[in-house]
């Protein structure tokens, strides 16, 4: 199972420098796990940049793989992990999406750089 974060979904979306890194797996929607945090961040930023109706569309693509909702033993485990790893508030739930189904996490975002199950590129 993989997991892809919010910059890597955006990546893609935006046909980016890195959207061949993360293309492979995200075109494998039954392979793929989509915190729902990663909803949230990817709707407000191309609603920022573009608008509503194209977040709407791009939010429906993502939907078409298992969308894992933020219960309380998540939040715990985002919580434990966010602190040992000092990592913001959406990534900690999304790496601990990752770890809680032994996937791997791709990412361009530098706060993963390191972290075991990562598969991180540097942004182009």
């Amino acid at each position: 199972m993989n997991v892809v974060d919010s910059s890597a979904w955006l990546e893609y979306f935006a046909d980016g420098p890195n959207a061949k890194h993360f293309a492979e797996v995200i075109e494998q929607p039954d392979a793929l796990l989509v915190p729902s945090i990663t909803l949230l961040e990817v709707f407000k930023r191309i609603s920022q940049q573009r608008d509503e109706s194209t977040a709407l569309q791009y939010v429906a693509v993502m939907q078409h793989s298992e969308v894992i909702e933020l219960d309380a033993s998540l939040a715990l485990r985002a919580a434990a992990l966010g602190l040992r790893h000092k990592l913001p508030l959406a990534d900690s739930v999304i790496y601990a999406t990752a770890q809680q189904a032994g996937a791997t996490l791709w990412t361009q975002d530098a706060d993963f750089d390191g972290l075991a199950g990562v598969r991180y590129w540097r942004k182009a």
